[in-house]
């Protein structure tokens, strides 16, 4: 469970580090689903902030909220808006786990991308198969 404070790139790479060396696993592969259809998960850069701010720039100019054109509006002006760019986004990630270590580039990190504006509570499943 992932508690947000409303629209943004949350971090959560580290929970998932220390849930993957408590499974005992070396090799195989992590999946990660969120339960959500207006939040998504993305691997992301994770040591410049601006990126994290570029990123969500891009989506506010690219799905406006208050749109006229979506009808779908029964929890505010962001409804419609989170339900598109979760499909424009993920809700499923894969990831590698070698020698006990998430095959994540240098400055990747997984995050949980808020769409709605207020507080949410996300839940997360996460699978490892492997050996």
């Amino acid at each position: 469970m992932l508690e947000t404070a409303g629209r943004g790139l949350y971090v959560f790479t580290d929970r998932i580090v220390r849930w993957v060396g408590q499974s005992g696993f070396s090799d195989g592969l992590l999946t990660l689903f969120i339960q959500h259809t207006s939040a998504s998960l993305v691997v992301q850069e994770n040591y410049d902030p601006d990126v994290q701010a570029d990123l969500e720039r891009f989506f506010a100019r690219l799905v406006k909220d208050g749109d006229p054109m979506f009808a779908h509006s029964l929890e505010g002006p962001d409804d419609m808006p989170a339900h598109v760019r979760a499909a424009l986004t993920q809700t499923q990630l894969s990831v590698p786990l070698r020698q006990g270590q998430l095959a994540l580039g240098t400055w990747q990190g997984i995050y949980l991308y808020e769409h709605r504006f207020a507080p949410q509570r996300r839940k997360i499943v996460m699978h490892l198969i492997g050996e």
